[in-house]
């Protein structure tokens, strides 16, 4: 099992608009390292879903539950997409200044590739912000 975590703007894709439904598409994924993190999502990975913009936090929790397919949007071909599902809501929502406040944290793509989208985490990573988040 792999650790990731996405990021989306609230006014385009909230977490109250991944709770529901079953299952969604990350699309409108065209940078080319988040989408090379994609491509290594599989089934049963667990992602952490962050709003970007003013809110800034951690608020969910996903599971991948469809691998890479071909993004039907791309006519290039280049580009794919995964499922996910929602699984579980933050008690806490985990801003960024409490994921940079942490020092263990320092070294996450979230703090030194803040523009990124898709990116990998490791599991010591991912479980601090799960037990900060209350996930």
């Amino acid at each position: 099992m792999a650790y990731w975590l996405v990021k989306s703007e609230p006014g385009d894709w909230s977490w109250q608009d991944q709770l529901s439904v079953d299952k969604e598409p990350w699309d409108g994924v065209r940078n080319f390292q988040a989408q090379k993190n994609m491509r290594a999502m599989q089934v049963g990975d667990s992602v952490l879903f962050y709003h970007s913009g003013k809110e800034r936090a951690v608020v969910g929790l996903c599971s991948v539950v469809v691998g890479r397919y071909p993004d039907p949007d791309d006519e290039s071909g280049r580009f794919c997409l995964v499922d996910l599902k929602a699984e579980k809501t933050a008690q806490t929502p985990t801003t960024l200044a409490d994921i940079k406040a942490e020092p263990s944290l320092a070294d996450i793509a979230l703090v030194r590739q803040s523009r990124l989208s898709v990116m990998p985490l490791d599991e010591d990573a991912f479980k601090k912000i799960c037990e900060m988040a209350g996930l």
